[in-house]
C-alpha cells in the first residue's frame, strides 16, 4: 500500500502522508499508461471531488453504490458503550452464554490484556462488489465490477472513534466523539439519531473487549456448523429503549437482532450477523414501506498483536430488501477486507482527533433512506 504522495510541484519537496493509504491495485487504475505523475494527479483530483469520471454519466448507479457502500462500510451496532468499558466477567458461570463469553475472552488474550487497551489504530484494504439490484416495474439487473480501496480506523476509550474509508471514487467518513455519532460523504454530513453507538466493524474481530461486553447479556440459541467449525450461537435483541431512541417522526425501528457464532474448538468468534427492520410511516394512511437490512461477516486469520488475538481478514455480505406499496427492491453488496497494520495504546491520541465535521448538528437526523444502515 502507498502511504506517501510525492510533491508534484517541487521535485525536491517533502512528500505528503496520505490520510488513507492507497492499495497498489487502486493506484494502478488511475492511469492506463502507468505514468506515475499522472496517477498521482488523478488521485489528488479524486480526493478533492470524491467522484470519478466513470460515474459522472451514471448518477443512478453512483447513488446506488454510495447507498450500499455506506451501509456495509459504516454501519453501527445498537449497543451503548458504558463509561467504564472494561470487561467484567461474572464470578460464577451462571449460564451457558456467559461461559461462552468467558472462553472467548480467554481465547483473545485474557481479561487483563483486553482491559489494558486504551486506544487502537487499524489500517487495511477492502474489495467491494454489488449485485442483484432490481426494482419492481423496472427490468434492471445490473452488476458492478469489483472495486478496491482502503480504510483507517482510530479508537479511544470509552466511546470515541473515527473511520476513513475510500473505495474507487467514493469516500465515507464516520465517527463518534462520545456525545454524537456522525457520518459524512461527498454529498452530505449528518448526525445519527439516538445515543452514540460503536461501529459494526469493531465487532468484525478488531475489538474483542467490546464484543465480550456486547454478548455479556446474550442468550445461547443453539449450535451451528460454520465452515466445518462447530459453533455455539449467541443471540441478542436490541432493547425497546434503544429502538425508540433511533426512531424518528417518519420511521420506526421495529427490531435489530444480533447473532454471534463462537467456535467450540477455539472459543473465537467466527461469524457475526445482524438484521434490522425499519418501517417508513405512511402519511396518507396507506400501507407502510419496510426496509430490511441483513449483514453477515465471516472472520478469519486470527493473529496475536501485543498479546491480543484479532482477526486480520474476512468477508461481509449485506442484503437490503425494501417492500410494501407494490415496491420490491433488492440489492446485495459484499466487502472483503484485509488488515495490514493494527496497533494498541497509541500515544498522543487526543480528543481533537474525534471532532465531528463543522456542519454536523446534534439534532440532525439521518434521512429516512439512511436509517436503513
Amino acid at each position: 500500500m502507498r502511504t506517501l504522495c510525492p510533491n508534484l510541484e517541487k521535485k525536491d519537496g517533502l512528500e505528503t502522508v496520505l490520510e488513507v493509504p492507497i492499495p497498489e491495485e487502486m493506484f494502478e487504475k488511475l492511469s492506463s499508461n502507468g505514468h506515475a505523475a499522472l496517477q498521482w494527479k488523478n488521485m489528488r483530483n479524486l480526493m478533492r471531488a470524491q467522484t470519478t469520471e466513470k460515474y459522472s454519466s451514471q448518477h443512478v448507479a453512483l447513488d446506488q453504490f454510495m447507498f450500499l457502500f455506506k451501509i456495509v462500510g459504516s454501519a453501527l451496532v445498537p449497543f451503548q458503550v458504558q463509561s467504564d468499558p472494561t470487561v467484567k466477567l461474572p464470578l460464577k458461570e451462571d449460564s451457558t452464554a456467559k461461559y461462552i463469553v468467558q472462553q472467548y475472552v480467554a481465547a483473545c488474550g485474557g481479561q487483563a490484556a483486553l482491559n489494558s487497551v486504551n486506544s487502537m489504530c487499524a489500517v487495511g484494504q477492502v474489495k467491494m462488489s454489488t449485485s442483484d439490484m432490481h426494482q419492481s416495474g423496472i427490468n434492471d439487473n445490473s452488476k458492478c465490477h469489483c472495486e478496491v480501496g482502503a480504510f483507517v480506523l482510530w479508537q479511544k476509550n470509552p466511546d470515541q472513534w473515527v473511520l476513513e474509508l475510500v473505495v474507487s471514487g467514493c469516500k465515507v467518513s464516520a465517527g463518534s466523539n462520545g456525545k454524537v455519532a456522525w457520518s459524512q460523504s461527498s454529498s452530505s454530513s449528518s448526525a445519527s439519531k439516538g445515543p452514540p453507538r460503536p461501529l459494526r466493524r469493531f465487532f468484525q474481530g478488531l475489538d474483542p473487549r467490546s464484543t465480550a461486553n456486547l454478548f455479556s447479556n446474550a442468550i445461547c440459541f443453539g449450535e451451528k456448523t460454520i465452515k466445518d467449525e462447530e459453533c455455539f450461537i449467541l443471540k441478542l435483541e436490541s432493547s425497546i429503549e434503544m429502538l425508540k431512541a433511533q426512531s424518528t417522526i417518519n420511521t420506526e425501528v421495529v427490531h435489530h437482532t444480533i447473532w454471534g457464532y463462537f467456535s467450540q474448538r477455539t472459543g473465537l468468534l467466527v461469524q457475526f450477523e445482524d438484521t434490522k427492520l425499519v418501517r417508513l410511516k405512511s402519511t396518507k394512511g396507506d400501507s407502510n414501506v419496510f426496509w430490511e437490512t441483513s449483514m453477515e461477516s465471516i472472520l478469519e486469520d486470527y493473529r496475536y498483536i501485543e498479546g491480543i488475538n484479532v482477526a486480520h481478514s474476512g468477508k461481509t455480505a449485506a442484503t437490503i430488501y425494501r417492500y410494501g406499496k407494490n415496491i420490491d427492491y433488492r440489492a446485495k453488496i459484499e466487502e472483503t477486507w484485509f488488515v495490514e497494520e493494527i496497533d494498541f495504546n497509541i500515544f498522543g491520541l487526543s480528543m481533537e482527533c474525534f471532532l465531528p465535521p463543522a456542519d454536523v448538528n446534534k439534532e440532525t437526523e439521518f434521512e429516512d433512506q439512511a436509517i436503513a444502515c
